[in-house]
C-alpha cells in the first residue's frame, strides 16, 4: 500500500498550505481595508475557495481561517454556516447561476464564482435580507475579483426573482419522468450518490429523499465518553452536552468547539460519530471462543475507534494492536490513544503474515475499518460528494477485499472480525464482504451483527449485516459485518 490510502487521508491541502496562499495569491489574497461587517463573509469566501482551488477540506481549513481572523460566537457561527451550506448545496447553486448568469458556471472567474455561490445561499438559503446579501456579495466580488461587480449585481438580483422551490420547479426536471434527475437537483446530490442510495434503500425513492434531506442538514458533534475514564452522563454535565440516543458513550453537543472541552483535552473523551462508536463497541460485544486479550485495529486513522477499543480493552484486561499505513496519520493514532493498552505500528495492514508483529491466526479480535468513499459522512464532509466517482470504486473495493482477507488471516479461529464502512454503497458493503470470504479459502461464518447493537435500536434490516442511517438513526451511514472464524 502506498503512502497514501483513498478515501482515508483526508488532509487534502495542508491547513499551513493554504494559509501560505493567503495573500500571496490574488485570489485568495487578504484585500486591505475590508469592512468588519464582512469578516464572516470573507472567511466562509476564502474557506470555499480553498475548498474548491486548493482540494482543500473544510473541516480542517475553516478553523484555522477562524483563528487568524479572530472570528468567535455569533460571526464564527454564520461563516461556519455560509461555508457548509454552500458546499451542501453546490450542485443546485451552480445550476441556479448558470440559468440567472446565461453562462455555463464555469465559465465564470473562480474568485466571482465563489462569491456569487456564497451570495446565492443567502438568497436561497438563510434569513438575510435579499438586499443585504445582495450588497454584501457585490462587495465581496469588489475586493476578490475586479471589475465584475456589476455581473455580480446582475446575477444575484436574477437570483432573487425566485425562492428555492420556484428554481427547483422552473430548472429540475420530472419526478415522473426523471425521479434521480430532480432528485439531484432539488436536493443537491450528484446522480450517480443517488442511484447507489436508492439501490441501498430498496429502491425506495421516498425513503431516498428523506436521506437527501438529511444529509443537507448540519449535524451535531458527536463525543464518545471513553468507558472507565468518564460516565457520559457526566460528560454531558461538563460539556453541556446530552447523551445519546443509542450508544452507551454518545453524547451530543449542538455546536461549539470540541477540541477545546477539557475532558477532550485530557483524553477522557474525543470526538466520534454515534455510528462509529456503534460499531466499534459491536466488536468488542461479539461472543469469542476461547482467549481474548489480542486485539487488532487493522486500519487504525486516525485514532477514533482505536481510542474507544483502547479503553474498552483496558476494562477487560486486553491490549490493542493499531496498524496504521501512513507515517502522519500513525502519529495521531499514538496521540488519540496515549495512556491506553494499545501498541501502534507504522505499516500495511495487509502484510499479516509477513510483518513479524502481525502473525497469523494471533489475535482474538479484528476491526477492518476499510478505506472507502466516504458517501455515508456527506453531512459531515459536505465537499466529498462534489470529489467522489464511479471510477474510484475499482481500485477502493480491491482494497477492501485486501484488507478483510488480511484481517481473516489475523484472526485465529473461533475469533472475530468486523468489517466496517462508512459508506451504503453496496459495492463496498455486500459485494466485498461476501467476495472476500468467498475468496479467502477459510472456514468463515456471518454473525447476526444486529444483536450486538443496543436493544430497541429501529431499522436494522433482516441481518445478518446492518446498515447504519442519517435518516434513521442520526448517524453516519456505517455499515457493519462481523464473521468468526471457524
Amino acid at each position: 500500500m502506498g503512502a497514501r490510502r483513498p478515501g482515508r487521508c483526508r488532509g487534502g491541502v495542508g491547513v499551513r498550505d493554504t494559509a501560505a496562499r493567503r495573500g500571496t495569491d490574488r485570489r485568495g489574497a487578504r484585500p486591505s481595508g475590508r469592512p468588519a461587517a464582512d469578516r464572516p463573509r470573507y472567511v466562509a469566501y476564502e474557506a470555499v475557495a480553498a475548498v474548491n482551488r486548493d482540494d482543500a477540506y473544510a473541516n480542517l481549513v475553516l478553523p484555522a481561517i477562524l483563528r487568524d481572523e479572530g472570528l468567535t460566537g455569533r460571526d464564527a457561527a454564520f461563516a461556519t454556516e455560509l461555508t457548509y451550506g454552500t458546499l451542501r448545496h453546490l450542485g443546485t447553486l451552480d445550476a441556479i447561476l448558470t440559468s440567472a448568469a446565461g453562462r455555463d458556471v464555469q465559465r465564470i472567474d473562480p474568485p466571482v464564482r465563489d462569491a456569487l455561490r456564497i451570495g446565492a445561499y443567502q438568497l436561497l438559503h438563510t434569513r438575510v435580507p435579499a438586499h443585504a446579501a445582495v450588497s454584501s456579495t457585490v462587495d465581496l466580488v469588489r475586493m476578490v475579483g475586479q471589475g465584475a461587480t456589476g455581473f455580480a449585481n446582475a446575477v444575484l438580483r436574477e437570483v432573487a426573482e425566485r425562492d428555492l422551490d420556484g428554481w427547483v420547479s422552473r430548472l429540475a426536471p420530472s419526478m415522473e419522468t426523471d425521479p434521480v434527475g430532480h432528485l439531484a437537483l432539488a436536493y443537491s446530490h450528484p446522480q450517480w450518490i443517488i442511484r447507489a442510495f436508492s439501490e441501498a434503500l430498496g429502491g425506495d425513492l421516498g425513503e431516498t429523499t428523506r436521506l437527501l434531506i438529511e444529509d443537507n442538514e448540519r449535524p451535531p458533534v458527536h463525543l464518545c465518553a471513553r468507558p472507565g475514564l468518564i460516565d457520559p452522563v457526566e460528560l454531558a454535565d461538563e460539556t453541556g452536552g446530552a447523551p445519546g440516543a443509542f450508544s452507551p458513550y454518545a453524547v451530543y453537543l449542538a455546536g461549539g468547539s470540541p477540541g477545546e472541552l477539557a475532558a477532550v483535552a485530557d483524553g477522557r473523551a474525543h470526538v466520534q460519530d454515534e455510528g462509529s462508536q456503534l460499531v466499534a463497541d459491536a466488536l468488542a460485544a461479539a461472543a469469542v471462543e476461547g482467549p481474548d486479550g489480542r486485539w487488532l485495529d487493522l486500519c487504525a486513522g486516525p485514532g477514533g475507534k482505536s481510542g474507544l477499543l483502547g479503553a474498552l480493552a483496558a476494562q477487560r484486561g486486553a491490549r490493542l494492536t493499531a496498524v496504521e499505513v501512513a507515517e502522519h496519520r500513525a502519529r495521531l493514532v499514538s496521540s488519540a490513544t496515549r495512556g491506553l493498552p494499545v501498541t501502534v505500528l507504522n505499516t500495511d495492514g495487509r502484510l499479516v503474515g509477513a510483518e513479524p508483529k502481525l502473525p497469523e491466526q494471533h489475535f482474538d479480535r479484528v476491526l477492518v475499518d476499510a478505506p472507502c468513499t466516504g458517501l455515508g459522512s456527506l453531512r459531515r464532509r459536505p465537499e466529498s460528494r462534489w470529489r467522489r466517482q464511479p471510477s474510484d470504486l475499482p481500485a477502493l473495493t480491491r482494497l477492501q477485499r485486501e484488507l478483510l482477507t488480511a484481517g481473516l488471516r489475523a484472526v485465529r479461529p473461533g475469533g472475530v472480525v468486523a468489517y466496517v464502512t462508512c459508506s451504503p454503497h453496496t459495492v463496498e458493503t455486500h459485494v466485498t464482504v461476501t467476495e472476500a470470504a468467498r475468496r479467502s479459502g477459510m472456514p468463515v461464518d456471518f454473525v447476526d451483527a444486529r444483536p450486538l447493537l443496543p436493544a430497541g435500536m429501529p431499522g436494522l434490516g433482516d441481518g445478518p449485516t446492518v446498515q447504519l442511517w442519517p435518516h434513521r438513526h442520526g448517524t453516519d451511514a456505517m455499515f457493519l459485518a462481523v464473521l468468526r472464524r471457524g
